[in-house]
């Protein structure tokens, strides 16, 4: 099937015939095992395989189990027969149910990012859920499972392409495009990220956790507590499971449509996020991965929502890495620091201190920190404390021991709010919120003397305005072409721009993968 047909003609088309299978396999599991639990049980220990004492009920119990197998089947199959979908017009659309119908449908140019999701079935079955994300608090506008995996790619290529501009134009309405190519600008070694679990403020929370309960087994001299820590031991393998799984084998590419994100270890994921809808990026450094110089960086991307357990390993863009990932990975996100030395600017947000002693004012790295007469607010952290602001975005950094650098370009900044408590007003300083979309970036400036806050305040409303004046196009390939130099190059005749304009925080070192 050419994607030419779907897009011109708009007609009404079925997912595969597989999908509803592989939704609902828990439900075919648990009808066969409750019918065929005993008598599996039975072949074990060497018995008949029916009880004797159920030889004239058997016939009604096994009628009654085909019944039940025939409604899941036929649910399943009028679940498929019912599950259409259709791009046209600018839409995609998607119809459900039977008794109970429901139509979701998101513009193509407004989808924030397309994922391609693989369970382990789906992909026995060499099938894909396409996830179109728009600007809903979270919810997937239309979830597209299950296309067989080469159409599902084809698909998201159309889509992305059209609403970053590549595809554009009546006279381009029916064309078949091709997934665009792809460079790969940094992978995750498996090494690492297991010591990164295994270094992780979980892990140090358990160890806690064990030596109080081994303490108080040992004062009150009773072994049966250890009964009760069975649960938690398996919740937390659960979660260090979870974690592996999800970051394992990551890479992220430099594409025409955006920065494509692959992870998974059984259940495989690809995630395309168009650097235009990242309203926030938050890069952490918990206290032991220093040692080893390694961070963490999350993003909030409209359409997300907050980070919950599915949005947690979306909303990660490294899940660890060392400084110079980190540049690599905020020179997609932010091309134009808006700084002529981006390299000192970023190190002294990732890890610079203010000298003891300044009062007020910006500190000798260009971060305005916290006033030296609010020390007693945050007596670690009030020479770490400070914000930046360049001309495309704004730098906060906070935490002496739990280090975060967090950049807000200017143009996402939605809304500001000055926050200032009964000891705040006393040592004259303030809390200065900046509101993006949900997700778990969380921008505040920590406690800015009164001063330099209303004037942050000020200033940031107007950096937000003019910066949303002056931007008149998503397209971000351009500006880090020099990155990628064979993607862009594929893409230029498309997109029709002449210039490229160098990426400021391209580093030296940078290594392929």
């Amino acid at each position: 099937m050419s994607l030419r047909d779907e897009t011109v003609d708009g007609v009404w088309r079925r997912v595969h015939p597989a999908s509803p299978f592989v939704r609902g396999w828990v439900a075919l599991a648990a009808v066969g095992y409750f019918f065929g639990r005993d008598a599996f049980e039975r072949v074990l220990q060497g018995r008949e395989f029916v009880d004797p004492n159920l030889n004239s009920r058997a016939p009604w119990l096994l009628a009654g189990g085909a019944v039940l197998l025939l409604l899941t089947v036929g649910g399943f199959i009028l679940s498929w027969y019912f599950t259409r979908y259709q791009v046209a017009e600018g839409y995609v659309r998607v119809n459900t149910g039977f008794l109970f119908k429901q139509q979701r449908q998101a513009r193509l140019d407004r989808v924030q990012a397309i994922d391609i999701v693989q369970p382990l079935l789906a992909r026995i079955f060499g099938l894909a859920e396409l996830k179109f994300e728009v600007a809903d608090a979270g919810e997937s506008a239309v979830r597209l499972a299950y296309l067989p995996l080469d159409q599902a790619k084809q698909l998201r290529a159309t889509i992305l392409a059209r609403a970053a501009g590549v595809v554009s134009g009546p006279e381009a309405a029916g064309e078949e495009v091709p997934e665009a190519p792809e460079h790969v600008v940094l992978s995750v070694p498996p090494g690492r990220l297991i010591g990164s679990l295994l270094l992780s403020e979980q892990t140090v929370g358990i160890l806690l956790g064990a030596a109080a309960v081994v303490g108080v087994s040992v004062l009150m001299d009773n072994q049966a507590i250890y009964l009760a820590l069975i649960p938690a031991i398996l919740g937390i393998g659960a979660a260090y499971w979870s974690s592996f799984n999800k970051g394992y084998n990551f890479t992220a590419a430099i594409s025409p449509d955006g920065i494509r994100l692959r992870y998974g270890l059984l259940d495989t994921q690809a995630q395309t996020l168009p650097p235009g809808r990242i309203q926030a990026v938050m890069v952490a450094q918990p206290p032991i991965w220093r040692i080893f110089g390694w961070y963490r960086m999350h993003v909030n991307v409209a359409g997300y929502g907050a980070a919950g357990t599915e949005g947690a390993a979306r909303t990660m863009l490294l899940p660890v890495g060392l400084k110079p990932d980190v540049m690599r990975m905020m020179s997609l996100v932010l091309p134009d620091p808006g700084v002529d030395d981006p390299e000192r600017v970023f190190t002294a947000g990732l890890t610079g201190l203010a000298a003891g002693g300044r009062s007020a004012g910006p500190s000798d790295d260009g971060f305005v920190v916290t006033p030296r007469r609010a020390r007693l607010l945050a007596p670690l952290g009030w020479r770490r404390n400070g914000f930046f602001a360049t001309r495309t975005a704004l730098l906060i950094r906070s935490g002496r021991w739990w280090r975060t650098l967090v950049v807000v370009p200017h143009q996402r900044t939605q809304s500001m709010a000055l926050h200032q408590g009964p000891l705040a007003r006393r040592f004259r300083v303030a809390d200065l919120v900046l509101h993006t979309t949900a997700g778990p970036v969380s921008p505040r400036v920590f406690q800015a003397g009164v001063e330099q806050a209303v004037e942050l305040f000020d200033q940031q409303a107007a950096r937000a305005r003019e910066a949303r004046k002056r931007q008149t196009s998503e397209q971000w390939l351009a500006q880090v072409a020099p990155q990628a130099p064979e993607v862009a190059a594929t893409a230029q005749p498309q997109l029709g721009h002449s210039e490229q304009f160098p990426s400021p925080l391209q580093q030296e070192d940078r290594q392929d993968g």
